[in-house]
């Protein structure tokens, strides 16, 4: 379903992920289009005072890598992944340099879409993004392009944008383009109208997919973006593709510069989008059961500590998903562990003090975290 109706603009979320393309990052010559940057690391910055928290997903170090060891990135993986080691700390560099300017920290995390789908590394990085973003830090992220395989060329950045998105309950996400968003025909034809509104992605839009074009310095295209657009709006993300051809470019998005905004699944949500995740992609290791208190705390919106565990049923690693059963043994939630089947049988009914007495190691906040967790 779409819409031609104008995009009006749209109000401040909590959490953005902005994905930025080598097209945009990358002049014709290889060297790092760096006015442009100033501008949009500008806008980042006036959202970050404004309380918004926004995540870079950036591409780029194949091309810068490749300018600087005068070769083509893109011919074979090797080349690609050279390439890739060279650039990321060039691009690393740069991000943190600009953001210093507006008095903001950096930071780096590299990753694949497989780190997102083992479950121990999930909770690793989604527990690491929210300590940044609790510190007001931006963090920077890119596909590990030095060790990837097919990701490195099929523009996995936008996917990985979402799976981002997702892991941090963003609301938002934006994919700045080579084109201001999605056509229902060929952007080069004068006849050719941008697509303003889509609220589900079916046969038509796939086709107007193909018809935009993206330029040939990335290795993502529209087709990769329309992917994104449908993971996000499932799990009740909005998704707009817009153009960084210009500068201050969320500045321009904000004062109804066209773009185009994939619309979230209204009857679905961040926490729904968990829940698809916890239920589609694995099957739970073990079971907590857990006191009236703590039952009640979880209605309410906390996490679950080890001090209203009762019972601890099945042997898991940390990471594994656990059902969640009041003193009805009645299953009320489902989530991601952060303590193994054996700490957890140790820990349980005690305090934080008193957990912290007893590990070699600083006790993790909850033993499942309310953001790894979903009620039933």
């Amino acid at each position: 379903m779409v819409s031609h109706l104008t995009v009006k603009p749209h109000p401040i979320t909590k959490r953005l992920i902005v994905k930025i393309g080598s097209s945009l990052l990358v002049k014709e010559d290889g060297s790092a289009n760096i006015a442009w940057l100033k501008t949009l690391v500008h806008d980042i910055a006036k959202r970050h005072t404004d309380g918004q928290k926004v995540i870079i997903v950036s591409s780029g170090a194949v091309a810068l890598g490749a300018q600087k060891l005068g070769m083509n990135g893109r011919d074979n993986l090797t080349n690609s992944q050279a390439c890739a080691a060279v650039g990321q700390i060039i691009l690393s560099k740069l991000w943190s340099e600009l953001l210093q300017e507006e008095g903001l920290i950096a930071a780096q995390t590299l990753l694949t879409l497989d780190d997102l789908e083992d479950r121990r590394r999930y909770l690793n990085i989604a527990s690491t993004l929210e300590r940044l973003i609790q510190e007001g830090v931006i963090p920077i992220i890119n596909e590990n392009d030095s060790v990837a395989t097919n990701e490195i060329r099929y523009g996995d950045n936008d996917r990985l944008a979402t799976r981002i998105a997702q892991a941090t309950h963003a609301q938002q996400i934006i994919l700045l383009s080579d084109v201001d968003g999605l056509y229902d025909g060929d952007p080069a034809h004068p006849n050719a109208q941008i697509i303003p509104h889509i609220y589900n992605i079916d046969n038509d839009i796939k086709s107007a997919a193909k018809n935009t074009s993206s330029s040939g310095i990335g290795s993502g295209g529209m087709a990769s973006k329309i992917e994104a657009a449908q993971t996000a709006m499932s799990s009740g993300i909005d998704l707009i593709i817009a153009s960084g051809k210009i500068d201050y470019p969320l500045s321009a998005i904000d004062t109804g510069a066209a773009h185009s905004l994939f619309h979230r699944d209204t009857q679905s949500s961040a926490d729904k989008g968990q829940r698809k995740w916890l239920n589609g992609h694995v099957r739970s290791s073990g079971t907590l059961y857990i006191d009236k208190g703590a039952a009640h705390a979880l209605q309410d919106g906390a996490s679950l500590l080890a001090i209203g565990v009762k019972k601890v049923d099945g042997s898991y690693k940390r990471g594994d998903v656990v059902d969640i059963m009041d003193d009805n043994s009645k299953l009320i939630a489902r989530g991601l562990t952060e303590y193994d089947s054996i700490e957890t049988s140790q820990i349980l009914g005690k305090n934080k003090e008193e957990i912290a007495a007893f590990l070699s190691y600083p006790p993790r906040s909850a033993l499942v975290h309310r953001n790894h967790m979903v009620l039933l």
